[in-house]
């Protein structure tokens, strides 16, 4: 059952434990209480609450030692003091020693329901804010998807299919071809766009520390959990967790991330209570999960429940049509950001683009159109601003990877021929015979080929 949130009450009087009990489980909170400092101390220790109630004067301690056990223990817990002393210098006090705010018995119903209601408020404003530091800070340095290939044409078709459902999404493909990106435009034209996008790279936080960073902690769950925190699952609350590497997740954690898809709870590490989320999942693996379910590296009931639609990304390798429109993309944008005045790719500087495999995928080429306008001093970026990598380096040809839906080898076939005399028009400055030579066959025959796969716009010439 969703509660509005954990609040706990702490006075001596049991009467009035009892009144706020009653009172705040009418109005949707979960409630625990305590009669004592030490008791509330202990209890703090060992769940979270959102708001802690207590009287000023207790016998045992003052509602004063408790602000300070609530602050050490959870430093975004409310605390709201109640007292039947009054006076302008224990309001004071408090307030200064960090009380959200300060009540006199005997109160209203109406005032108590009212600075709960803003106690909560602020709460939420301070998750809001760090959630949203949290996704500054792990958000892809570029968040456009370009492509024009038909290979993304098709990707692009399936994102706007599956991104109004809660069917949750595998995206594969290898390192470098923006599964980041795909997985942030699922949610971003989504029905989910106003929630939080929350990144976790499975493969960069060490095993030990990967549980508290999805489902957070209680203070003194571990050595060196001071505080209680939140973690990723609770921050993505109403909107998208995405899980990159996913095939990475420890075997133990996996069935903690199987609970909280099947069941939308989770418990945090050394906590007492489940709690309840409402998130998308969107995982990504450069792995073949179903191998590694074969070998018994990841759990089958948890690969089932990720892969409901799987999205596979193809390799800049079989995009290589899409090459020249993001070198023009990440030139532009790399100008923008380094203050550069740079244009455009010389002739012979695209040539080696086109003509590299880059086994790093798009990332790989970001980054190297980042180091050639870095380096470029006139308009026009030169082969000599290019790493030796592309200069260089010739990878061989990848094993043929063959889907389970299978392919379509016409097109696959037909997409690779028109690649490659594109690829030869360019250099060529878009005269024929020149193409024709470069590509090993007679003139007649590109004009044959260029009318079949209808990529003469008349923008290339005959001869010289």
């Amino acid at each position: 059952m969703t509660t509005r949130g954990r609040i706990l009450v702490v006075d001596d009087e049991r009467s009035m434990q009892e009144f706020l009990e009653i009172f705040l489980r009418g109005e949707g909170y979960a409630v625990a209480t305590a009669g004592d400092v030490a008791s509330a101390r202990a209890m703090l220790e060992n769940d979270d609450f959102d708001v802690v109630i207590s009287d000023l004067q207790m016998p045992g301690g003052s509602g004063l030692d408790l602000l300070h056990a609530a602050r050490d223990a959870s430093p975004d817990a409310i605390v709201i003091m109640i007292t039947a002393y009054a006076s302008t210098e224990t309001a004071i006090a408090a307030m200064k020693e960090g009380a959200y705010d300060y009540l006199t018995k005997p109160f209203r119903v109406d005032e108590i329901r009212l600075v709960v209601e803003k106690a909560l408020e602020k709460k939420s404003l301070a998750r809001e804010n760090r959630r949203l530091r949290t996704e500054l800070r792990t958000q892809s340095r570029n968040r456009s998807v370009v492509g024009n290939s038909t290979a993304m044409q098709r990707i692009f078709d399936l994102v706007s299919q599956v991104a109004d459902s809660r069917a949750n999404v595998l995206v594969t493909g290898e390192s470098g071809t923006g599964k980041e990106m795909i997985a942030r435009a699922i949610h971003e034209i989504g029905e989910r766009r106003d929630g939080p996008f929350i990144t976790v790279n499975c493969a960069a936080i060490p095993e030990n520390l990967l549980e508290s960073e999805l489902f957070g902690h209680v203070r003194g769950a571990f050595t060196g959990a001071l505080h209680n925190k939140e973690g990723l699952f609770e921050l993505a609350n109403g909107g998208t967790i995405f899980l990159d590497e996913v095939g990475d997740l420890p075997l133990p954690l996996q069935v903690k991330v199987l609970r909280a898809i099947q069941e939308k709870t989770f418990r945090r590490v050394g906590g007492m209570h489940d709690q309840q989320v409402d998130v998308r999942i969107v995982s990504a693996t450069n792995r073949r999960l179903e191998e590694e379910v074969a070998q018994g590296r990841f759990r089958e009931d948890l690969y089932y429940r990720l892969n409901v639609i799987e999205i596979p990304l193809p390799s800049l390798r079989e995009r290589r049509d899409d090459i020249a429109l993001l070198v023009d993309h990440f030139v532009e944008k790399y100008a923008r950001e380094l203050g550069k005045d740079v244009k455009g790719v010389s002739d012979d500087a695209m040539a080696k683009l086109t003509s590299y495999r880059f086994p790093g995928n798009v990332r790989e080429l970001e980054n190297v159109i980042e180091r050639a306008v870095a380096l470029t001093r006139g308009p026009v970026i030169q082969v000599e601003s290019l790493p030796r990598s592309v200069l260089e380096r010739e990878e061989p040809a990848p094993a043929p990877r063959i889907p389970r839906e299978g392919v379509d080898l016409d097109r696959m076939m037909e997409d690779y021929e028109r690649s490659l005399i594109l690829e030869a028009l360019h250099p060529a400055g878009g005269v024929k015979k020149k193409a024709a030579r470069l590509l090993g066959i007679s003139f007649r025959s590109l004009r044959y080929r260029l009318e079949k796969l209808g990529i003469d716009d008349g923008s290339s010439r005959e001869d010289e």
